[in-house]
């Protein structure tokens, strides 16, 4: 099992690196834990380019995991709508916070 970290900033200017930060596990056989832990600052581009990436790894059968998820990241993917599309559990099963999410959209 791999363990890829996302860092702390998300931001638009960070979408770029991050495809090319994970575009080499695209294909990486054995499962794939994403490490979202000190994710503070997420943006609707970068949420787009993991969604992306999951998805590609499921088409080609591969197991993707988060392991860490930080509250904004979270707070983020349940804005946006796309946290069952990167296999984060509903809202129903979480602490939902009300607080704003800085470019969450």
């Amino acid at each position: 099992m791999s363990a890829v970290p996302l860092g702390d900033d998300l931001g638009i200017e960070a979408a770029t690196d991050l495809k090319q930060h994970l575009a080499m596990h695209v294909a990486d056989a054995a499962p794939l834990v994403l490490d979202a832990g000190t994710v503070q600052r997420i943006h609707t581009a970068s949420l787009q380019v993991l969604c992306s990436f999951v998805r590609q790894r499921q088409q080609a059968g591969l197991a993707t995991d988060f392991g860490a998820v930080s509250q904004s990241f979270r707070d983020a993917a349940r804005l946006l709508g796309v946290g069952r599309q990167l296999g984060l559990p509903v809202a129903d099963d979480i602490n939902i916070n009300t607080q704003q999410v800085e470019n969450a959209a």
